[in-house]
């Protein structure tokens, strides 16, 4: 652990005292992320300790080592280490995102450590809820064990998810900045679903909300292949939106979702662009330097791309969601040759175009589409959507919130 580390997560607290496992048959929904403070990965972790090895492994998107790039399948097999059988739940349909029954054959609990983002997208908190689901439906007890938000969790920013426009990406009915950690948005989730007896959470010791991950002291792993560093994940929550076209958002180079261009698009006209609505808009805590960038593979792969690099310069201050609205505003202005609407499947939803899916919304895509009224009228309905969630999820927090927030 860092010697100026101020939080103890979950999986470090179980490991403090890890008797309660001992003799249990447990399996372990986890991923490379998933480490202890001096970064021992958490299976081998807890297989050295009284609780042994794992009876069984699971894997969320990208898979339970972080191998796959998005919206590729990731294998099952057996733990090269443990032993330990590997279940995948990201397969190549949306059936393989919950868990076979026959999986929890012989287990009596499942452990969850996942390290989420703190975005409404981000698949790891619907794994987590799901694989919950059908362990306590298969008789397993279920723990929890809780990671910090990266993005702190006093603020709440954007729209919630409305009715028709569910998916893997937006499984649960949030603002796209939530504010809740791992643990606290399972029991969110337990708390709507009526879940019974079964489920235990291992909350962090020393975590306040109004810590970003620097705070902290914690070292960063990636979660994911495409969140590589705190920056990124702090742009995230807007970042994302850019998925739900076909201009790049930095897949396939050293700075994905900081990145943002296009074959075609001439940088210094977007970056003014965007400076002039960000201005306008009141965000503030990043700046967009206009760049040229050749991503290596996904979109536009070996192509020259015109666009922005995006650099936070405040993180405390800096409202990503709102960031990543007015930066496709600001291409479908100064790039309208190169701005296009992803068309393919997303998120195994075939029928909803990937932006409605992504915004929890159809009124960005047609706000963008020329109704700007429109895209005003939906940003000022978000004030009464956070507010809402925050008074939904003030039973579940798991950390007090603090004065002001």
């Amino acid at each position: 652990m860092s010697a100026r580390a101020a939080v103890r997560t979950g999986l470090d607290r179980l490991l403090a005292d890890p008797r309660r496992l001992a003799g249990r048959r447990y399996g372990l929904l986890a991923h490379g992320a998933s480490v202890t403070a001096d970064l021992r990965p958490i299976h081998l972790a807890l297989a050295a300790s009284p609780a042994g090895p794992p009876a069984a492994l699971f894997g969320p998107e990208h898979g339970f080592y972080g191998v796959e790039q998005d919206m590729v399948a990731a294998a099952g097999g057996a733990d090269p280490w443990t032993g330990a059988p590997l279940h995948s739940l990201y397969g190549d349909a949306a059936s393989s995102l919950r868990p076979d029954p026959s999986a929890f054959a012989g287990l009596d609990l499942l452990v969850i450590d996942v390290q989420d983002v703190g975005a409404r997208y981000y698949t790891y908190a619907a794994t987590a809820v799901w694989a919950a689901e059908a362990a306590l439906a298969a008789g397993c007890e279920v723990w929890v064990l809780d990671r910090p938000n990266p993005l702190g969790g006093a603020v709440v920013e954007g729209n919630l998810r409305e009715e028709g426009c569910e998916s893997f990406v937006g499984a649960f009915r949030l603002p796209v900045r939530h504010g809740l950690t791992a643990a606290e948005l399972v029991r969110l989730e337990a708390r709507r679903r009526g879940w019974g007896a079964g489920l235990e959470v291992w909350p962090m010791a020393g975590w306040r909300r109004a810590m970003l991950w620097e705070d902290t002291g914690l070292p960063w792993l990636a979660p994911s292949p495409n969140v590589p560093t705190p920056a990124t994940a702090a742009v995230y929550p807007g970042l994302c939106l850019v998925e739900g076209t076909e201009l790049s958002e930095g897949r396939g180079t050293t700075r994905p979702f900081l990145l943002v261009g296009a074959p075609g698009v001439e940088p210094p006209r977007v970056a003014a662009r965007l400076a002039e609505r960000l201005a306008a808009a009141g965000v503030r805590g990043v700046a967009a330097v206009p760049t040229y960038f050749r991503p290596q593979f996904q979109k536009h792969q070996g192509e020259v791309c015109g666009g922005v690099e995006l650099v936070p310069t405040d993180r405390a201050a800096l409202a990503p969601y709102r960031l990543g609205v007015e930066l496709l505003a600001a291409l479908r202005d100064a790039a309208p040759g190169a701005f296009a609407w992803r068309q393919e499947p997303y998120g195994f939803v075939g029928d909803r175009p990937a932006i409605d899916l992504l915004a929890g919304s159809d009124a960005l895509g047609r706000g963008l589409d020329g109704d700007p009224r429109l895209l005003a009228d939906w940003i000022a309905t978000w004030p009464a959507d956070e507010a809402a969630f925050r008074e939904e999820r003030r039973d579940i927090l798991l950390y007090p919130e603090e004065d002001g927030a």
